[in-house]
């Protein structure tokens, strides 16, 4: 299991790059600055034992400093070094944002997948409109997460569903070593409950099923229930929960 979420959370590292990302002996410290705060947070994922945690968060801490920036730590128990949670707990970092880590057999998407009445197009790279479309729905800074687009290095899918010449879902997929990740998924509020989240999934399965990978993956967080029902059904099912832990602001002030 150990191993399986790492190998994990290190490709949703590869399909979200960051700017700048540093190995410090296997703790992925990564700088994005301008796009969303969790693409520049800490991936802890090198051993480190008791007396060496607090010479490791103070390296981390040093270099997001360097930066004009906080350190954040992505949190995953059996991933991450024990008890890493709880030191920086007891350093005053605040536990934020919980997320379900889920996977299931591509297979099993593509049984699940219903034929929609929604046009849908793929293409390798991200078009204007499939950038508007999630933009409109996630916000941020356009620039740099349209830059952040740009790095991806791994074959990827963007999908967009239509409704006559309107785009109102999309989503895109990231291949890697057998697994193909599901992320940026969007619907423009006037299609939701259309089926159009479906029929993206749906057809960014089929995508990973002609690239040969067996399983797909993805995040969502724990409080979108309604994202999580849409991929209970089409099968996929948490591998894992993990957290983020962030600085006290008020420790800031």
């Amino acid at each position: 299991m150990q191993s399986a979420v790492r190998g994990l959370q290190e490709r949703t590292a590869r399909a979200l790059p960051p700017e700048h990302v540093e190995d410090a002996g296997g703790w992925w410290l990564r700088h994005a600055p301008s796009c969303a705060w969790w693409i520049g947070t800490v991936l802890p994922h090198g051993d480190a034992g008791p007396g060496e945690l607090a010479r490791r968060v103070a390296a981390a801490e040093e270099f997001y400093a360097g930066r004009g920036a906080v350190a954040r730590f992505q949190i995953s128990p059996g991933a991450c070094p024990e008890g890493l949670d709880a030191f920086l707990a007891e350093r005053g970092y605040l536990r934020q944002s919980p997320v379900s880590l889920q996977v299931a057999p591509t297979a099993r998407v593509l049984e699940r997948a219903r034929a929609g009445s929604l046009r849908v197009r793929l293409a390798d790279r991200p078009t204007r409109a499939w950038f508007e479309s999630w933009h409109a729905v996630n916000g941020g800074d356009s620039r740099s997460e349209w830059d952040l687009l740009g790095r991806v290095e791994r074959p990827a899918a963007y999908a967009t569903a239509m409704i006559g010449g309107d785009v109102v879902a999309v989503g895109r997929a990231v291949a890697d070593t057998g697994w193909v990740g599901v992320f940026g998924m969007a619907t423009l509020p006037e299609a939701r409950g259309r089926g159009a989240a479906r029929t993206v999934l749906a057809a960014l399965a089929r995508w990973a099923d002609a690239h040969r990978a067996e399983h797909m993956y993805l995040q969502v967080e724990r409080d979108n229930l309604a994202a999580i029902r849409l991929y209970e059904r089409m099968g996929f099912g948490e591998i894992c929960g993990y957290h983020y832990r962030i600085p006290d602001p008020a420790a800031r002030a």
